[in-house]
């Protein structure tokens, strides 16, 4: 098997759709143990399947990964000795390959058609036994072959598997063994030419001499065919040695099912949008079959780097919960320093997600209320809902809250409140202001926060949000005034 030194780990995803968190997950264990070891990250695209791959979806997986911090040392957009880095352009290389295989007698050409294999394989289930490929093409003669040439039948090319066990040490799980009736001869040529993945693959990664292969468990019954066929490369001077495989646990979401693309929170995309941090969502899906220890969940990407190693991946499946990752991104976004903060807020207090005119954007009210958002913010798109209310000529109107915050006698508490926040002193920062309500609430015999409820929502249009106090004297004396006069008024009609 691969020595320890030096790592060559590959990352190879597929162009298809959205970026899916599983995939990220994938990605970052490469990523993280490439780093970790001082080794070197293969970027490659597979992108040998036309119906499905797409130039878009190829273009969204650079950017996710710019997004998340991810570089690599070859493939796309940096080079490399092996270029180029995506499949379809290596067409001639896994020919080349293909012929060597069935002139050593590695690969044998198949003439079964789609009808006949189902059937076999139909009746191999019903009599208890295994229904991978049977053989029939294994050992044909020159005349046999002629003859379904004949007939018009197109062949594919099948790997010719040995007639014995493979075992190999998995990094996960460790020692696995796989019996002959279990890994049947497997296509790896279609029948118009085109190579599988089975094929494109182990070649890829045998030519660019990738030492260490982690990737998602749902692949690992194919790994006895790809040591069978590396073995064979090695047999014909294609490659040098056997990789290490390191299977990664499923990502599992509701129901105990693997999360799978169709499931709304496996779209890395959406995480971006509601303003998850990079570290952030890096953080959790790094706990996703790995901890950095049994007391830490928090850490930083540097940390994650240092502290990596696949031997520590545990082998059993691992559930996606939204709200632990939402509130590790909540922490990551407290550790951002203040400037930091403020930077990473500043695509949603701008169109299409900020619902205030540009030209009400007052910035010396924003650097105010930035430290105290920070500190409760999940992720940063909730920033235009805290803030708004400063940039809003009127509050956002919520009925809900107008409705939960207005019992009792609004009216006698907010003109008590008014009265008193009008004669406050608003240039000793938020305490005087906290015991103006105070007041107001203990003259009609309620605690503070009952008392400061209807003057939330009517300064704020919401019951919950950003600490009152700090919030009024930001918003300043004038225009609090005003918005509690537009509550009595609304009540009063």
């Amino acid at each position: 098997m691969a020595n320890a030194t030096p790592v060559r780990v590959r990352f190879c995803p597929s162009p298809t759709g959205n970026p899916h968190v599983g995939l990220i997950r994938t990605a970052l264990f490469n990523w993280a143990y490439a780093r970790h070891n001082k080794g070197t990250l293969v970027f490659r695209i597979e992108d040998t399947d036309a119906a499905r791959d797409s130039e878009e979806s190829y273009q969204q997986l650079l950017e996710s990964f710019h997004w998340l911090g991810f570089d690599w040392d070859e493939g796309p957009e940096v080079g490399g000795p092996h270029a180029p880095y995506r499949q379809s352009q290596r067409m001639d290389l896994y020919k080349d390959v293909a012929d060597k295989l069935l002139a050593a007698g590695h690969a044998y050409h198949c003439y079964c058609t789609t009808e006949e294999l189902d059937l076999r394989r139909d009746t191999a289930r019903k009599a208890g036994k295994p229904s991978g490929y049977d053989g029939t093409c294994r050992e044909l003669t020159a005349g046999q072959k002629a003859a379904y040439e004949a007939e018009g039948r197109a062949a594919i090319v099948r790997f010719r598997m040995p007639d014995e066990p493979i075992t190999f040490t998995d990094l996960v799980r460790g020692e696995l063994t796989f019996t002959p009736e279990n890994v049947p001869d497997y296509g790896i040529v279609r029948a118009n030419g085109a190579p599988l993945y089975t094929l494109v693959n182990p070649v890829d990664d045998a030519l660019m001499g990738i030492t260490h292969v982690l990737r998602g468990e749902d692949l690992l019954s194919s790994t006895p065919r790809q040591i069978a066929l590396y073995k064979a490369l090695i047999e014909l001077g294609v490659a040098k040695e056997i990789p290490a495989f390191g299977h990664l646990p499923y990502v599992m979401g509701e129901g105990n099912k693997k999360l799978s693309k169709r499931d709304p929170q496996a779209n890395l995309n959406l995480y971006r949008e509601r303003g998850f941090l990079p570290e952030g969502l890096l953080n959790y899906l790094a706990l996703l079959g790995w901890s950095f220890s049994a007391d830490q969940d928090l850490f930083s990407v540097q940390e994650l780097i240092e502290k990596f190693d696949i031997a520590d991946v545990n082998a059993n499946p691992a559930r996606f919960d939204l709200k632990k990752a939402e509130a590790i991104n909540a922490d990551h976004i407290r550790r951002l320093d203040p400037e930091s903060f403020i930077k990473a807020c500043e695509p949603w207090l701008k169109a299409p997600h900020a619902n205030w005119a540009p030209e009400d954007f007052d910035e010396a009210a924003w650097q105010a209320i930035a430290p105290h958002a920070q500190t409760r913010l999940t992720v940063l798109s909730d920033i235009t809902a805290n803030v708004d209310f400063l940039f809003l000529k009127e509050p956002v109107e919520d009925e809900a809250s107008w409705t939960k915050a207005m019992k009792g006698d609004p009216v006698a508490l907010l003109t008590t409140a008014r009265a008193k926040l009008g004669t406050a002193d608003w240039t000793s920062g938020p305490e005087p202001l906290k015991e103006a309500v105070l007041a107001a609430g203990e003259e009609h015999g309620l605690k503070l926060g009952k008392a400061q409820a209807p003057v939330r929502v009517a300064v704020t249009g919401r019951t919950v949000g950003l600490p009152l106090f700090e919030s009024l004297e930001i918003l300043g004396k004038e225009r609090t005034i005003q918005r509690i006069d537009a509550a009595l008024a609304k009540l009063a009609g």
